[in-house]
């Protein structure tokens, strides 16, 4: 048995910050409160709780109230959005600023919940330490963000137009994505301006396929034999307006995430001089390639791609260490929960959904390649089933992005297809093939070849 041990467990030494605030904030104003050591009782603590409106005014006030307090850290609970103003007002006065997720300060159970206690709660547990920061990059990153996370949405919004559209030929009895690829296609694109501008010949329409559709023009024949009526007409002509301004805000944005990103010296390349800047690091000779264009080189990413993922996870990696907390971070790792001798896995979590968009993309094209990610994924799938073997893929994605982002001279190899069966030992294909052939209810006996000639 071990022997109990004594642990010093006052209030004094389990202290983190000696004098803290916490702010409980709400859509119009929040309720802070401070805890700093009281000056006419020693050891003991004061707090002091009160509103403040949720305006730029009030809020420059309150930081300058805070910082000539002596105040060492403010905590802000993440809720909504209403969390932006405090964070960004206090941060430019110069405070330590952190944000918590509301999952991690929930009130005790029993103790009446208010905006007042909830503030009190929150400064107890930020003067102990007890809480955990969210992650939130520096400036330049969080202006790529809005512009890399509205084109996200945007994109979605122009599939969902696409959908719409096929849904109102299919009510034309119009079966053309029967037969093409996608609807979004030029072909397509052709025949349904076709069809609104007032042509109804299966054959005319037909011969508009371009390139490998002109082979499927008996096929697209039938398909475009319907009853395509003037009203369907209006309803495609507003879709397709939809969607071309929709494109044309998409590459805007595309642009502009661009630009933006050119700007951040962070993510500059070096030229063989040793010289950096926004056009550094594109000769063929260059020391580092831009951020960018090193994250373009992996399988299956593209600039989108990658500067979505740069605007998700920053240029900084010193912020999460290792590849490993970056992993854990974005919830791409299982876990283990572990009570006395029993441990069973849990479910990851949901992790940031921006930054899984594109890993996943990616993951996907890569799954489909003759590389090595892309053989990393069959073998995962044929034991683990496809969907955690693309979970695996996107894991093996953004370690090999934390090392690409920390060593600026780092590029990315392709092992290959061939790297496991390279790898693999005469003695290892051996006991796999064995196994195999034992799984199939047969008894093998190994024989080398010299002996049996």
């Amino acid at each position: 048995m071990e022997q109990p041990q004594d642990v010093v467990g006052d209030e004094e030494h389990e202290r983190a910050w000696d004098r803290v605030a916490a702010i409980d904030v709400a859509k119009a104003s929040g309720v802070v409160c401070t805890r700093v050591p009281d000056e006419g009782r020693p050891g003991r603590r004061r707090a002091r709780v009160w509103t403040v409106a949720a305006t730029m005014g009030e809020v420059t006030a309150l930081g300058d109230h805070l910082r000539c307090q002596g105040i060492e850290v403010v905590t802000i609970e993440s809720t909504s959005d209403y969390w932006r103003i405090w964070h960004a007002v206090l941060e430019a006065a110069g405070l330590k600023v952190q944000l918590v997720n509301a999952r991690a300060v929930k009130n005790v159970p029993g103790r009446a919940k208010t905006d007042k206690k909830d503030a009190v709660w929150l400064a107890k547990l930020t003067e102990r330490g007890m809480l955990q920061p969210s992650f939130i990059p520096d400036y330049d990153i969080r202006r790529l963000r809005e512009f890399t996370r509205l084109r996200a949405e945007l994109v979605a919004g122009r599939t969902r137009h696409w959908s719409r559209l096929e849904k109102l030929l299919e009510r034309a009895l119009i079966k053309v994505t029967s037969v093409a690829s996608a609807i979004d296609t030029m072909s397509c694109r052709d025949m349904i301006e076709a069809l609104i501008a007032g042509e109804r010949n299966p054959r005319a329409l037909a011969d508009l396929a371009r390139g490998k559709m002109r082979a499927k023009r008996k096929a697209l024949t039938e398909a475009l034999d319907g009853r395509f009526e003037d009203h369907h007409a209006v309803e495609a002509r507003i879709l397709l307006r939809h969607v071309d301004d929709l494109t044309r805000d998409i590459e805007d944005l595309t642009a502009r995430a661009g630009e933006l990103i050119a700007q951040i010296p962070a993510a500059w390349g070096i030229d063989a001089d040793g010289a950096t800047g926004p056009a550094a690091g594109r000769e063929p000779d260059a020391i580092a390639l831009p951020a960018v264009a090193r994250l373009d080189e992996i399988t299956g990413c593209g600039p989108v791609a990658a500067m979505a993922i740069i605007a998700e996870i920053g240029l900084d990696m010193t912020v999460f260490g290792t590849a490993g907390r970056l992993v854990s971070w974005a919830k791409l790792c299982p876990q283990t929960r572990q009570s006395g001798k029993k441990a069973t896995a849990a479910s990851p979590g949901k992790g940031d959904p921006w930054l899984k968009g594109p890993l996943g993309e990616i993951a996907a094209t890569a799954a489909r390649s003759g590389t090595f990610l892309g053989e990393r994924y069959r073998r995962l799938a044929r034991r683990r089933g496809k969907r955690k073997a693309l979970v695996a893929i996107a894991r093996s994605i953004l370690v090999i992005i934390f090392h690409l982002l920390s060593d600026p001279a780092a590029r990315f190899i392709d092992l290959g297809p061939g790297y496991y069966d390279d790898r693999a030992t005469t003695e290892r294909k051996v006991r796999n093939h064995v196994r195999q052939l034992e799984a199939l209810g047969l008894t093998v006996t190994i024989t080398p070849a010299e002996d049996a000639s």
